[in-house]
């Protein structure tokens, strides 16, 4: 079963350049973050996913580290981080990291000691051939190959970009003529597994919460079935769970029945695959547009099979509202469209996480040239905006330091102090809905799920022990006719100025408690 603080948690995710600047360079910092976990409370999210802040060159935005035992200086310090997690914890909230554990930055000096002929402690800490020639392909996840410029040789896989050399986990079907791939329990695999035991261990030892981990199912190479990659991660879980019992691991694996078998407690749903999750929010014709075009068939085909893979094995899903690797939700739905979409995402079973800014209808903005890696990313990634001061509040700076261009034509509208100006706005019904799923034991985490109806209006039930409730949600510009009993107590309602013969109104959301 999941850690007991994860069964009730909201969770919040944080860019950190891009969330709160609080010494005008221009790049927000972990001391502009703790300077806003009032608000963050305020909004009702009891967690905290907070993407790279380690020691980096940020060629892919921190998702190349260079050090994990140290946060990155234009953050601040390890001791800010440190006191990140004790204000947190004073407002009993958690704060998890993220991992990247599949990959390193070629300027660790990892793997610079890795480069060196003579052999050392760091020679298997990544995958090389035996020879600078040897640069197979269609092995594993491997992308790509680093070659020359270094005194081994050998050429040095890569997970993604070419600044980001994989790190050494084994293979768990080996190639037949490949000598150097090594077996994931060979000497140099292990010692890379115990090493990021040593990272979890240092940070939770400073009041880290557990960490959401970074492509979790890619480690062991050629591994078709994940079975190597399953037993990795138990044994990293065991020992997680054995030194730090509070702490959690949630996963970004899209595989829940793989990454609870290996000790994961949550796996997040991907934008990416076979999930259909953009059908939702993010396709040219999104469920919640009031256009009413939209088809989630084979979202809830897929959905379905996950979640009780997920019932089964003891732990989560989670649908997100976004996150820093795809557009933003207010590309494809008005503000109006995203609350109905909000009480969709705030009445799901799993933890909820909403990325920073959906919940003030931030737009994508079109930004001219990629940023650390970002690419099309990029205009998913703009300072936060807070207000109608100098940058929108994020920062001191002149606006050509800021660490993206913001949003010109929004920001002195779109903001949080307009919208806490508004007692209609986005904000308020985010905040409403988070108090509505705290109060009601069949909207938690861990609640049952069972879909009533497909299609407009979408309905389906949640059900805890001492309640059930019924979830109308009907985005499209008419009126809808249903054969449903929809008696019962409403405790929450947008738009829907009634309910009477089976009729649900146009753009409406209902919760009604049977």
């Amino acid at each position: 079963m999941t850690n007991q603080w994860l069964n009730h948690a909201v969770f919040y995710e944080i860019y950190p350049q891009s969330f709160c600047d609080s010494n005008g360079d221009g790049i927000g910092d972990i001391q502009g973050i703790i300077s806003k976990l009032d608000y963050i409370e305020e909004l009702g999210c009891n967690a905290i996913w907070m993407n790279p802040c380690f020691d980096s060159p940020f060629v892919d935005a921190g998702y190349d580290v260079r050090d994990y035992y140290k946060v990155a200086p234009r953050y601040g310090t390890n001791e800010d981080l440190k006191q990140l997690f004790i204000e947190a914890h004073q407002r009993n909230m958690h704060v998890i990291l993220d991992l990247v554990p599949g990959h390193t930055s070629i300027e660790s000096d990892w793997f610079k000691q890795s480069c060196k002929a003579e052999k050392n402690a760091y020679t298997d800490r990544y995958i090389w051939s035996d020879t600078v020639w040897n640069a197979p392909v269609g092995v594993g996840s491997i992308t790509g190959w680093y070659r020359g410029g270094y005194d081994r040789d050998g050429a040095a896989a890569l997970n993604f970009f070419t600044a980001q050399p994989a790190l050494n986990y084994g293979f768990y079907e080996k190639d037949e003529g490949q000598d150097w791939q090594q077996d994931m329990n060979d000497a140099g695999p292990l010692a890379t597994r115990d090493e990021i035991k040593n990272i979890m261990r240092f940070w939770c030892g400073l009041g880290c919460d557990g960490f959401r981990v970074d492509m979790a199912g890619s480690l062991v190479k050629n591994d078709p079935d994940k079975a190597g990659t399953i037993a990795l991660w138990k044994d990293v879980s065991g020992f997680l769970k054995k030194e730090f019992p509070e702490a959690v691991m949630v996963s970004e694996w899209g595989e829940p029945d793989k990454a609870l078998e290996a000790g994961f407690d949550m796996d997040f749903l991907l934008h990416f695959g076979p999930s259909h999750y953009p059908d939702l929010f993010r396709t040219e014709h999104p469920f919640f547009s009031h256009l009413a075009q939209g088809n989630l068939d084979a979202f809830w085909n897929i959905y379905q099979q996950n979640y009780e893979k997920a019932v089964k094995n003891g732990g989560l899903i989670c649908i997100p509202s976004g996150n820093h690797d795809m557009d933003r939700m207010a590309r494809t739905l008005d503000k109006e469209e995203s609350k109905i979409a909000f009480a969709f995402l705030l009445s799901m079973p799993g933890a909820p996480f909403i990325y920073y800014g959906d919940e003030i209808g931030m737009r994508y903005v079109d930004v001219p040239h990629s940023i650390e890696g970002g690419y099309d990313r990029t205009g998913s990634r703009s300072p936060m905006q807070w207000d109608t001061s100098t940058n929108a509040g994020f920062s001191s700076a002149r606006k050509e330091d800021l660490y993206i261009m913001q949003d010109e034509e929004s920001m002195k509208t779109i903001n949080v102090a307009s919208e806490e100006a508004d007692e209609n706005s986005l904000l308020h019904e985010v905040q409403d809905l988070i108090e509505i799923r705290k109060e009601h034991s069949a909207l938690g985490n861990c609640a049952s799920f069972k879909l009533v109806q497909n299609g407009y209006p979408l309905i389906y039930e949640r059900e805890s022990e001492d309640e059930k409730i019924l979830v109308i949600l009907n985005p499209g510009d008419q009126d809808r006719k249903v054969d449903v009993d929809l008696n019962g107590e409403v405790i929450y309602s947008y738009h829907g100025n009634s309910i009477h013969e089976n009729v649900v109104s146009s753009r409406s959301a209902f919760f009604i408690r049977k």
